[in-house]
């Protein structure tokens, strides 16, 4: 197991960057629902809960593929406060540039302005360059001012646009439980 140990702004806590384990997958799942029910804010369309057994099967497969690092502090012992999941750009075309997407990235609300994310970020990142990739490409909602100017912080630019219309159907819309 990789470990680093990650430059934060509070004294109080030491933070460690580093590869979880088969035991992390269920509280790695609960993070992720934590992210998802967050992201309904900023008008994500991802239901939360209802998606729980699918994002443990992704969690489960990125930490077995070792696309998956997690910041652990020790206070309290050994808490996860927060992870990135990223993985090579997978697709059928051939392209000009090899890419890693960064797949999601949280940092729970009481570790947050600490500079994890940072950590966390540059970590990932790291490892899809040691792997050969020549860019890394990720994804916030536009209304999500912040996560937009952390990225832009960290040498982010828009690359894509994607734009959405809604219209109107028959389909009544579901409500997240």
């Amino acid at each position: 197991m990789e470990r680093g140990v990650a430059v934060i702004a509070r004294t109080d806590i030491s933070v460690e960057i580093e590869s979880p384990t088969v035991a992390d997958v269920e509280t790695l799942t609960d993070l992720w629902v934590d992210l998802a029910a967050g992201q309904r804010d900023y008008g994500s369309h991802l239901y939360a809960t209802t998606n729980r057994e699918i994002a443990r099967d992704s969690v489960a497969h990125h930490v077995a593929t070792e696309g998956l690092l997690v910041a652990r502090v020790d206070e309290p012992a050994e808490t996860i406060a927060g992870f990135v999941m990223f993985a090579p750009e997978g697709g059928h075309y051939d392209q000009d540039v090899s890419r890693g997407v960064i797949e999601n990235l949280y940092v729970a609300p009481d570790y947050r302005n600490e500079g994890i994310g940072a950590a966390l970020l540059a970590a990932a990142e790291s490892r899809l360059v040691a792997a050969g990739l020549d860019a890394v490409t990720l994804d916030a909602m536009a209304t999500n001012e912040a996560a937009r100017r952390f990225y832009r912080r960290h040498g982010y630019e828009p690359h894509r646009v994607e734009l959405e219309k809604r219209v109107e159907n028959d389909n009544k819309t579901r409500q997240d439980d």
